[in-house]
């Protein structure tokens, strides 16, 4: 099987900055200007928005290895390649963790050009996706399931503007009601059902 590009996105905990998670240092830096964000960012054993499951010890060993390697950086949108483009670089996720299947992050915004950009959008309330962008390949389970294979590599998680998984959102310290009608749904799963036909 051949490795394509998998693409997924997810929430960022709802309220954004979760101040329970960060240490007096950040508290300090979010004071100061840098924007820290938090919440779900990728699910196990979970069939996602794009019906793909991606077992809990592929991705164990994927996010482990990219916070520990110190190479965590991500992009605005969710370009095609599978390189993460340093001159593109707007944040880097600082910490993970698991609660239960769910992959929990925390990401710090960088004070890069696409770093103010997206610490721009954050602070006018703007609602960003998470989405984890990777290489691998799938084989279909006897339920019809896309499953992960063991050869997924996780590159990185960018911030996208429509995510696939429903309230896949991400805002910075306050609840913000869900901007995406109907329409904008629909409209979003026409774009997919395009690019996969690209």
């Amino acid at each position: 099987m051949s490795k394509l590009m998998l693409r997924e996105y997810y929430e960022l905990c709802e309220g954004g900055v979760c101040e329970d998670v960060l240490s007096e240092a950040e508290k300090l830096e979010v004071k100061n200007g840098v924007v820290y964000l938090s919440g779900v960012m990728q699910k196990a054993n979970t069939p996602n928005g794009n019906g793909r499951v991606y077992p809990a010890q592929v991705l164990k060993r994927e996010v482990q290895k990219l916070v520990r390697e110190r190479r965590a950086l991500g992009e605005l949108d969710h370009p095609e390649d599978s390189v993460i483009n340093l001159k593109n670089a707007s944040h880097m996720v600082t910490d993970i963790w698991w609660n239960g299947d769910d992959v929990m992050g925390k990401v710090k915004v960088l004070n890069t050009p696409s770093g103010k950009i997206l610490q721009d959008l954050v602070q006018s309330g703007v609602k960003l996706g998470i989405s984890s962008r990777g290489m691998g390949s799938v084989h279909e389970s006897n339920k019809g399931q896309a499953i992960v294979e063991d050869d997924f590599q996780l590159i990185c998680f960018d911030f996208v503007s429509e995510p696939s998984t429903p309230g896949a959102y991400m805002v910075k310290e306050h609840k913000e009601p869900n901007i995406f009608n109907k329409s904008d749904r629909i409209n979003r799963a026409l774009n997919e059902v395009i690019v996969g036909l690209e």
